[in-house]
């Protein structure tokens, strides 16, 4: 960066020193640390394409989708070293032929992108394969995808990055088109994980034509704005021997994109099983026994709340 002095201009800094590329909240990823991680730190992805939507094909960490092909491999958030606390490690398997790892950016968030240039950076290190694809995408319609095996989205760049066993930081530049309005999906793609690991960390794509620093942010904005997609809500009980049974509302944790899909699962009770009903996806949702009548208390010990992209 230079700084110029002028008794005229006054002080002049170099281009790069500007509010979309240095300061907070440049990195259009959220959860781009793999800090947070509300459906737990390690789960299987069953091979398919039929994801992501709404509410599969989240494994893990928060707002990253995985996929593959050939055989299940394992998702798991793992420790990280010096300033990273955490990355993303995708465990492979015998008779896999691909794994995804993606991240599907709402209209909201990436329309100003449209018609600029933008910088991709990650961490990324393979012990097993040396070449990582990445393709940025964007939705046909708005916030709308599709999923692998059957997509709905214009591609805008592919490239790939040569990795080793070594964690390493990685950067593209991408020219995003002008039609680009409607969301933004990056994917990385390996071919046949048949063994070891591949890790994944500080995943950033921000509005600028070099990659600048990581964009920390405070883990519980982090995630409020994972919230905004995926909630695992407290416990409650209601009482009712009528059928089916109403629960007051109760307010989700952060405001949800939209409405979305629930469930719930009765711990305690009598001869019904529980679900969550959505009840307006930015003021909190009412809980109802789907069948039979109560003889005591029912204890619901998870709710979930899910609308992705």
């Amino acid at each position: 960066m230079t700084l110029a002095i002028s008794g005229t201009t006054g002080i002049t800094l170099a281009t790069q020193f500007d509010s979309a590329s240095t300061f907070g909240f440049k990195n259009r990823f959220i959860n781009g640390a793999m800090q947070v991680a509300q459906r737990g730190t390690s789960n299987p992805v069953t091979a398919g394409t039929t994801v992501p939507t709404t509410s599969t094909g989240y494994p893990c960490v928060d707002r990253f989708f995985v996929y593959c092909v050939g055989a299940t491999v394992t998702a798991a958030q793992v420790a990280g070293s010096g300033a990273n606390k955490n990355n993303l490690q995708i465990t492979g398997a015998g008779s896999v032929t691909a794994i995804g790892v993606g991240q599907r950016i709402e209209a909201l968030n990436s329309y100003d992108l449209a018609g600029s240039t933008c910088t991709l950076s990650v961490n990324i290190s393979n012990s097993l394969l040396t070449t990582v694809t990445w393709t940025a995408s964007y939705a046909t319609t708005a916030d709308t995808f599709g999923t692998i095996g059957t997509p709905t989205k214009t591609q805008i760049a592919t490239g790939t990055f040569t990795v080793t066993s070594t964690l390493t930081n990685y950067s593209a530049q991408i020219s995003v088109p002008a039609a680009a309005t409607t969301g933004i999906e990056i994917l990385f793609t390996v071919g046949a994980q048949t063994s070891g690991t591949w890790v994944i960390g500080n995943a950033q794509f921000e509005k600028s034509s070099i990659a600048t620093s990581f964009d920390y942010r405070p883990f519980g904005v982090e995630l409020q704005l994972c919230q905004r997609y995926y909630q695992s809500l407290p416990n409650f009980v209601f009482a009712s021997t009528a059928d089916p049974a109403n629960v007051n509302a109760r307010t989700f944790l952060a405001p949800m994109r939209a409405s979305p899909t629930m469930t719930g699962t009765a711990a305690s009770g009598t001869g019904a099983s529980v679900i969550a009903s959505s009840g307006g996806y930015s003021l909190g949702f009412g809980g109802y026994a789907q069948s039979g009548v109560h003889s005591a208390s029912v204890s619901v010990t998870l709710v979930t709340a899910s609308i992705e992209l």
